[in-house]
């Protein structure tokens, strides 16, 4: 059985939204006033590469599990966790790797053209516009399945305000 957790905060959002930047500022918010954490990046922990035949299954969510559980042999019992969430069982997979007390979700929202704007220049490669065609997709499947208990807006406005925001609507500020 995993190490619960008594809180954890999924910054959620499509491609472009901003999860990752708000995430890392919410945490050096935090860590400013002494608030201990952890913060995790899910697609960093998520992106194998293998034959289709093969499929990933839930590598991600067996990834979060043992990250979490280094963290919380550490002491800590807060997670930041930034993820795109597009469907309950994606949450409640997410709620068996890490148990916690409370869970609560943030939606970043910004204009459709804002974040496909922020991914094609952040993803100048050959997937370019693959993925920045998965942004109007993802926001889609975000707006039929609403999980978030609150939303921010993450456009043309500072990162930080941003992040405050995320954390006081959280209750973690």
């Amino acid at each position: 059985m995993p190490s619960s957790a008594d809180a954890v905060l999924v910054i959620t959002g499509s491609m472009g939204s901003g999860k990752t930047t708000i995430m890392y500022e919410a945490s050096d918010l935090l860590q400013l006033q002494r608030s201990y954490h952890a913060s995790i990046d899910l697609d960093a922990l998520g992106a194998p590469h293998l034959p289709p035949e093969q499929g990933g299954g839930d590598v991600d969510r067996r990834n979060l599990q043992c990250v979490w559980q280094n963290f919380a042999a550490l002491g800590l019992r807060r997670l930041l966790l930034a993820t795109a969430i597009e469907k309950r069982v994606d949450l409640e997979s997410l709620q068996d790797a890490v148990p916690a007390r409370e869970w609560v979700i943030c939606r970043l929202r910004a204009d459709l053209a804002t974040m496909e704007k922020r991914v094609r220049s952040r993803e100048p490669g050959i997937m370019q516009e693959q993925l920045v065609a998965r942004v109007s997709v993802l926001e889609e499947i975000l707006d039929r399945c609403p999980l978030e208990d609150f939303s921010v807006a993450n456009e043309g406005r500072p990162v930080t305000d941003v992040a405050r925001e995320v954390l006081t609507l959280a209750g973690w500020l």
